[in-house]
């Protein structure tokens, strides 16, 4: 009995390796999207009466309210990601180029702070062109950051205010520290365990199968000669009904090894590297112009979403038509840096930047002044900001996710939008099983569930995430505002909020930790209860313009 626990559970948790991971994680992608499942190619673009899939509207946007006209003006979107594949073939023409800098001259000729920010900048490396790829989480740098001024307090009921916060905040980082060591201690040695497990059974068929990684077809044939090749096939077998992988198992080993090895090192100082101190937000004059940086999957993806040609007869198609992608590098595997984030932001609302996509997030903000401050900034440029909810399942109105449209001053953002991610079909398994919600917090759901975009080296993948819905909200604002320019990015906000396609069924909860979820109004999740849908919002411009 304690064995087929045992196997279970190890199946189990290795089934569980795409929510485990997260949208961040590495992928290989594929060559073209015929070798993903093509029932989820451009079902963002999708209508919900029409095709009956919950997407945006967008094909029949440009079909029916938008033949025969043109855009007004192109759209400037900053993607602030891990980093943009600029070359990528259906990304062509689609990248913004700062046309008051010189390209590799090596002269700041605009004056605005970066040498030959062509396309972006990137603040997650150095002059010498190296990059930051691996961070730490927050919570293991305020530890860092607070532990010489608290380790030897013995009665912390003498500390007073702001010191007796910080110490808070201190206690708090250390207890979520350590229970996610704890947590993936044991997940390694489970998986050790499991893999010890699956090594013998593959050694015990290696006399028929010749290799160390057979397929199901190969144990199939399998004729043993003894109980234990027989005990051997059988249990191969049920793995792979439960749909064991060695790709996976492989995949579970370095997710648990990277977060133990990077995400929770406490020793881990990769801002060497940028040779800066991410604390002092004075110290400005950081990073280079190479916007790829060596892990540009995810911030490619969010590309793709946005402005992947339409008309090239290539890969996917993406929202907006008229829009430039400007790139800007802050987001690391693991946290991004507070000062980073307040940097792009400014650079983006500087730089012609109309939108801004910010499919990132962490759970503590050490320099949330500065951010806010930022924030404050390009809404007061008109720039509309549109950031991902999160995929923690978590309820924003109770558990707080950075940045935010909350500043420290109890002000908040006006141009601000946050979105959650959304299923294909109007059933109860709606919303995204991770996806962040709140009926005050989250403003609107979009596509994120098993979407397909670009992938580096002119490649493609299928995803999800509510990083993958924000490109949707953000494509959506960019097709809108290319062809009515004249609205104002707060009218531009309640344009799309207001023609949200509502949804008035109940779904599934969002949550990671519970198999039998609880079953909700789906307007209980958001402020508008419903999915952003491109067609009414244009149809409601059209009829301001008038």
């Amino acid at each position: 009995m304690k064995q087929g626990i045992f196997i279970l559970m190890g199946v189990c948790m290795l089934l569980s390796l795409p929510s485990i991971a997260s949208d961040k994680d590495k992928n290989k992608g594929v060559t073209t999207v015929d070798s993903l499942n093509t029932v989820n190619l451009n079902w963002y673009n999708m209508d919900p009466t029409k095709d009956k899939v919950l997407g945006a509207s967008v094909d029949m946007a440009y079909q029916e309210l938008l033949a025969g006209k043109l855009p007004r003006r192109k759209v400037v979107v900053a993607v602030i990601d891990g980093g943009v594949d600029i070359y990528h073939q259906d990304l062509e023409g689609k990248i913004w180029n700062n046309s008051d800098e010189i390209p590799d001259n090596q002269l700041d000729d605009d004056n605005n702070g970066y040498t030959d920010d062509i396309h972006g900048w990137n603040f997650l490396g150095n002059a010498q062109g190296e990059n930051v790829e691996n961070e730490n989480y927050e919570f293991v740098r305020i530890i860092n950051w607070l532990s010489p001024v608290f380790d030897t307090v013995t009665n912390p009921e003498l500390l007073t205010g702001s010191l007796m916060e910080d110490y808070k905040l201190y206690q708090k980082c250390q207890s979520r520290f350590e229970a996610e060591v704890k947590k993936y201690t044991g997940q390694q040695e489970n998986i050790k365990k499991f893999q010890e497990r699956v090594d013998k059974t593959v050694e015990l068929l290696k006399r028929s199968t010749k290799t160390d990684r057979p397929t199901k077809d190969q144990v199939k044939q399998v004729l043993p000669i003894n109980d234990q090749e027989t005990s051997a096939k059988k249990y191969m077998l049920f793995l792979f009904k439960k749909g064991f992988t060695f790709d996976m198992l492989d995949e579970m080993n370095e997710h648990v090894d990277k977060f133990l090895t990077y995400h929770l090192n406490a020793e881990l100082n990769s801002r060497k590297v940028i040779g800066d101190n991410p604390y002092d937000s004075l110290e400005v004059s950081y990073g280079n112009s190479d916007v790829k940086g060596p892990r540009a999957d995810h911030g490619s993806f969010v590309a793709g979403i946005i402005a992947a040609n339409r008309n090239n007869n290539l890969g996917i198609n993406g929202i907006a038509e008229n829009v430039e992608i400007m790139v800007l590098r802050v987001v690391p595997d693991g946290d991004e840096y507070d000062k980073d984030v307040a940097l792009a932001i400014r650079y983006a609302a500087d730089n012609g930047a109309n939108i801004i996509n910010m499919s990132f997030g962490k759970g503590f903000s050490p320099l949330k002044k500065m951010v806010d401050e930022a924030i404050a900034y390009a809404d007061s440029k008109g720039v509309l900001l549109v950031h991902a909810a999160g995929n923690d399942a978590d309820n924003c109105d109770e558990v707080e996710h950075y940045p935010t449209k909350k500043f420290t001053n109890q002000w908040q953002a006006k141009n601000w939008i946050t979105v959650g991610a959304n299923a294909q079909k109007e059933g109860k398994k709606l919303t995204g099983v991770f996806s962040n919600y709140g009926q005050s917090t989250v403003d609107l759901f979009a596509p994120g569930v098993d979407v397909i975009s670009i992938f580096p080296e002119n490649k493609y993948d299928l995803s999800s995430g509510t990083s993958f819905s924000c490109p949707v909200v953000s494509g959506v604002a960019a097709l809108i505002w290319s062809y009515y320019p004249e609205l104002t990015s707060g009218q531009l906000k309640e344009l799309i909020l207001s023609s949200a396609y509502v949804v008035d069924k109940k779904v599934l909860l969002p949550d990671l930790k519970n198999s039998k979820r609880k079953k909700v109004p789906f307007q209980s999740l958001s402020v508008t209860g419903g999915v952003v849908n491109a067609y009414e919002a244009i149809k409601k411009a059209e009829l301001m313009r008038r």
